[in-house]
């Protein structure tokens, strides 16, 4: 029985791939119609009599040929109607909107606004925390019979040996002893105005003349009997009301504010900053301030500088070259504090805040502009933009005390007054 359909008979089959037979044809070629390639049933024949139909060409993959105007798409990538090949129905469907260019003016705009709001923020809470460290313990009201005020600002600058907060290792490491009470290790005038800043050493073996003055804490009021002793006595005996009260009944200078360290602020704010360079003019070894320096450009340390500024037995002109040498160093750490490094490098910037802030003493009327204006024109001073000299001294009192010179003095006070240049010398 033959199951091949009527007028299909293995005659007509043709040759045969596989079975037996020898033909190159691979059987795909009989087993799948749609690839077949043989002529077109005639009309008179009915199902597969006549061979297999004439399958279409496949020259563009969807049975048509060139010329009959169908695009495929494939030539452009684009395949089921999407241009680029995206998927169904392209940009139309609002599968795939296409992504718009970034708006970099924008972006810059909220950025900047972004940083200006930060540092606006940080700044004022900046202000504020370091607003709040400031000790205004000192109360000029209480100074009488003032001179008046002049052009300009002057700045009174007091390095006191306070031990306040010192341990004894940090008492024999900075070599500061343990003496009870406050003394000043040194005094300087900064005037500040609208010419070039000067700083004016006052040796504190000046010989100076006790005024009347009322008690900082009783209010008592003592007259003035004459008397005269070194300028740091009248520190050890009433403290900074009677400093200011007796520099400015000695001079007729007025003073507008008042600034004070003790030793452990000073030794912690040069270590902040990293330390402080100074070109050391001699070597200097003295066992009382615990100095032992080389002659030459180095960076002292908190130690060192303490050491430094304190230095006088082993220096030939004593207490005055020593002012001389708190001048440098004060106005070079002013130079260090003020540079872009310390400014604007918060990991410096905020820890030599804090330990100048924790030791400063100043006036109850000392906002933070002001001693950013004093440590701004003490850098000038450093920067060879103003000038520093001691206080004119004229020889020694019978009491060995260094007596200033008056004449020179009196223009000295004149010129700061007016807020004039600065003309007179010292020692």
């Amino acid at each position: 029985m033959n199951d091949w359909p009527e007028g299909y008979t293995g005659d007509n089959r043709g040759s045969r791939y596989g079975r037996g037979s020898s033909s190159a044809q691979p059987e795909s070629a009989r087993v799948m119609r749609q690839v077949r390639r043989g002529p077109a049933a005639s009309p008179g024949q009915a199902g597969y009599g006549g061979g297999v139909p004439q399958q279409p060409s496949y020259v563009d993959g969807g049975g048509h040929g060139p010329g009959d105007g169908y695009d495929s798409g494939y030539n452009t990538g684009q395949v089921y109607g999407s241009p680029g090949g995206r998927g169904p129905g392209g940009p139309g469907d609002g599968m795939y909107e296409p992504r718009p260019a970034p708006d970099w003016r924008r972006r810059i705009k909220v950025t900047a606004i972004t940083l200006v709001t930060l540092l606006v923020v940080t700044s004022v809470a900046t202000y504020f925390w370091a607003d709040s460290k400031l000790n205004r313990d000192v109360d000029l009201s209480k100074v009488i019979d003032r001179p008046e005020a002049g052009e300009g600002t002057n700045y009174l600058i007091v390095g006191s040996d306070s031990r306040k907060g010192m341990s004894a290792e940090e008492k024999k490491k900075l070599h500061t002893g343990s003496a009870e009470g406050k003394r000043t290790d040194s005094m300087m005038i900064l005037h500040t105005g609208g010419g070039s800043p000067t700083l004016i050493s006052l040796p504190r073996d000046s010989n100076v003349t006790i005024p009347s003055f009322k008690g900082s804490d009783s209010g008592k009021f003592y007259p003035d009997t004459g008397r005269q002793t070194k300028l740091n006595a009248a520190y050890a005996e009433d403290g900074p009301e009677l400093l200011v009260r007796t520099v400015e009944a000695n001079t007729g200078l007025h003073i507008d504010h008042y600034v004070e360290i003790g030793f452990a602020g000073f030794a912690n704010i040069v270590d902040a900053v990293g330390g402080v360079e100074m070109d050391i003019p001699q070597d200097i070894k003295d066992t009382k301030s615990g100095a032992d320096l080389k002659k030459g450009k180095q960076t002292l340390n908190g130690e060192q500088a303490l050491a430094f500024v304190r230095t006088r037995y082993a220096l030939a002109g004593s207490d005055l070259d020593r002012t001389k040498n708190q001048q440098k160093f004060l106005s070079a750490l002013a130079n260090q504090v003020a540079t872009p490094g310390t400014v604007l490098n918060p990991f410096r910037l905020y820890p030599t805040m804090s330990a100048g802030l924790d030791t400063l003493v100043v006036d109850k009327d000392m906002g933070l502009f002001d001693l950013a204006s004093m440590f701004w024109a003490m850098k000038g001073v450093s920067g060879g933009e103003g000038k520093s000299m001691n206080m004119p001294i004229a020889g020694n009192t019978a009491n060995g005390n260094l007596q200033w010179d008056t004449a020179k003095v009196k223009t000295l006070v004149n010129q700061l007054k007016n807020d004039e240049t600065v003309t007179v010398s010292g020692n």
